[in-house]
């Protein structure tokens, strides 16, 4: 089994609930129907499943942490939304019926998990024949920054190991079709698109995120158990990722891959 690497730090937190329809399922928009009924996989704090509920019939979020789920529901209550429920679910062994939603969705959970291909299999199962399975993983290999201060590029060699070493693939969204089509997928369209940061607002908000995480959040605790990485490296990596920030010419590009595949 894999160990969800991120954890739910507040560092880690504030990057899901930025996530939106927009900026994070762009891709899926055509397939979000009025009356659909969508399974939400890996839903985390909810922000993108309560954009779904707005736009379709009925939503069903999932996640394996229960305390996550609450606050999902914390979101879909303040936006009044009737049509949403939450449970804790195993991606590769889901509790629904075949054939039970028109789209099953998943934003950044193959990366984490120990069996994508046997995911995108138990995804594929509970879809109805001609509904949709929808993935979008970032594809770490792919990460563009300028400039680069010291310190800025250690921390992805230590990330590698530390995801790897809890069973999770940074480069999943390079490898999304190739698991489609593994998982028995013929009718499988790929795309990709970018997050990009680069106002001073946005550097400091992504670099806190992201440096953030090599100092509180289980990322950091990942490395050091791991051996990858001491305290010291860590807040070494964390002043170099502070330094870009501050950089007026600071500058960060996050690739994903995506797939929509017809079941």
């Amino acid at each position: 089994m894999s160990a969800y690497t991120h954890g739910f730090h507040k560092t880690v937190l504030s990057s899901h609930t930025w996530r939106t329809v927009a900026n994070s399922a762009a891709y899926l928009i055509e397939h979000l129907r009025n009356g659909a009924s969508v399974l939400d996989i890996g839903c985390g704090p909810g922000t993108i499943t309560a954009d779904m509920a707005e736009r379709v019939g009925r939503v069903t979020a999932v996640d394996a942490s229960a305390e996550v789920l609450e606050q999902a529901a914390a979101e879909a209550a303040r936006r009044g939304l009737g049509n949403v429920t939450f449970g804790v679910e195993d991606v590769h062994a889901l509790s629904f019926a075949d054939g039970s939603f028109d789209v099953v969705h998943a934003h950044q959970v193959l990366q984490h998990v120990a069996d994508p291909v046997g995911a995108l299999r138990e995804m594929r199962r509970v879809c109805r024949p001609g509904g949709v399975v929808a993935a979008r993983d970032a594809d770490f290999g792919g990460f563009v920054w300028h400039p680069s201060p010291p310190g800025m590029d250690e921390w992805m060699p230590v990330y590698y190991k530390t995801a790897r070493g809890n069973g999770g693939e940074p480069d999943a969204g390079r490898r999304l079709m190739s698991w489609a089509r593994e998982a028995g997928f013929t009718d499988v369209t790929a795309s990709a698109s970018v997050w990009c940061y680069s106002t001073p607002e946005e550097r400091e908000w992504w670099s806190e995120s992201w440096g953030g995480r090599l100092l509180g959040s289980a990322v950091a605790d990942h490395a050091v158990a791991g051996g990858h990485a001491t305290r010291e490296d860590l807040q070494r990596m964390y002043a170099g990722w502070k330094a870009w920030a501050a950089a007026d010419d600071g500058w960060f590009a996050v690739p994903h891959g995506e797939i929509i595949c017809r079941a």
